[in-house]
C-alpha cells in the first residue's frame, strides 16, 4: 500500500464530500483504540471543524486515558478547529435497563444491552451533529464493516460517511503509524468497550484480525479449505460462519420494490 498516497486521497475524499453536501464539519466518537484515532486523525487533516466526542458508559478506565491522551495529541498537532466534550452517558444506560422487563442474564441478553450502548452513542453524536451541521464520521474498517459484520446496526454502523472502510486492519495501523498516532494506540489489543471491562475483539470473535484478514483474502480467492492446517481451518469457519449470518447487516437496506402491475 502506497500509504502516503492512501491518506491524502481519504483527506481529500473528505473535504470533497464535506463541501459537496454544504456541512460545515465532522463528529466523532473516541474510544481509545486504534480505528477511531486514525479516522479522527484524517478528518483533522482537512483543515474542517472535528467535535471529539467522548461517551463512557461505565468505561474501562485504560480505554478512556488512551482516548484522552489521543485527543490532546489531536490539538497540539493541528492547526485546524478541534474541539472535544464528554457527555457521560453511564446513569441514561442504567436508567434504561432500569426500565426494562427484568430477564435471566445470559449471552443474548449481555450482547443486546452492549448494542443499546452503542445505539446510545449513535443517538449522542447525531444530536451534536444536528446542532452544529456536522456530519458523523464511521470508524468501521473492512473486516468490521463487509468480512465478519463486527458492528451494531444503528449503533456505530449508523453514520454518514465511512473514510477507512475499504482499509483493511493492517492497513489501518499502517496508516496510523505513519501519522504517528500515539504507541499506546498502536499496541493496545482492540476492543469495542461495549461491555465495561477489558474484554478485546479476539475475545469475542474467536481470531484475532490478522486471521480474519487472511480468511477473507482466502474466501475472495476461492480458495477452499481441504489444504489448510486445523488453525485455518478454524479460523475459516469463524470467518464464513459470521460473513453469512451478518449480511443483514453488511447489506444495504432491502427494499420492497412493487411491481407496476400490481400498483
Amino acid at each position: 500500500m502506497q500509504t502516503e498516497k492512501v491518506v491524502e486521497h481519504i483527506v481529500k475524499w473528505l473535504k470533497d464530500y464535506l463541501e459537496s453536501n454544504h456541512q460545515k464539519g465532522f463528529v466523532i466518537g473516541i474510544s481509545g483504540g486504534i480505528d477511531s484515532a486514525v479516522t479522527s486523525t484524517l478528518c483533522a487533516m482537512t483543515g474542517y471543524p472535528l467535535l471529539n466526542l467522548e461517551m463512557p458508559i461505565h468505561q474501562e478506565a485504560s480505554q478512556a486515558l488512551r482516548a484522552k491522551e489521543h485527543i490532546a495529541w489531536l490539538k497540539n498537532t493541528f492547526n485546524s478547529p478541534i474541539e472535544t466534550l464528554e457527555v457521560d452517558l453511564s446513569t441514561t444506560f442504567d436508567h434504561f435497563v432500569k426500565a426494562l422487563p427484568q430477564v435471566d442474564a445470559s449471552d443474548r441478553v449481555h450482547l443486546a444491552l452492549a448494542n443499546t450502548r452503542a445505539r446510545l452513542r449513535m443517538t449522542t453524536l447525531y444530536y451534536f451533529a444536528g446542532l452544529n451541521s456536522y456530519l458523523v464520521a464511521g470508524t468501521g474498517n473492512k473486516i468490521e464493516d463487509f468480512g465478519v459484520g463486527f458492528f451494531t446496526k444503528y449503533g456505530d454502523g449508523g453514520v454518514d460517511l465511512s473514510p477507512i472502510a475499504d482499509l483493511m486492519k493492517s492497513e489501518v495501523y499502517e496508516i496510523a503509524a505513519f501519522l504517528g498516532i500515539k504507541t499506546s494506540i498502536q499496541k493496545a489489543k482492540p476492543t469495542d468497550g461495549l461491555f465495561g471491562d477489558d474484554r478485546s475483539d479476539e475475545d469475542q470473535l474467536g481470531a484475532n484480525y490478522d486471521e480474519l484478514e487472511w480468511a477473507m483474502k482466502a474466501v475472495e480467492n476461492g480458495e477452499q479449505p481441504d489444504h489448510f492446517d486445523d488453525r485455518q481451518k478454524e479460523v475459516y469457519e469463524i470467518f464464513t460462519r459470521l460473513n453469512k449470518i451478518n449480511q443483514h447487516k453488511i447489506n444495504p437496506i432491502p427494499v420492497c420494490l412493487i411491481p407496476s402491475n400490481i400498483q
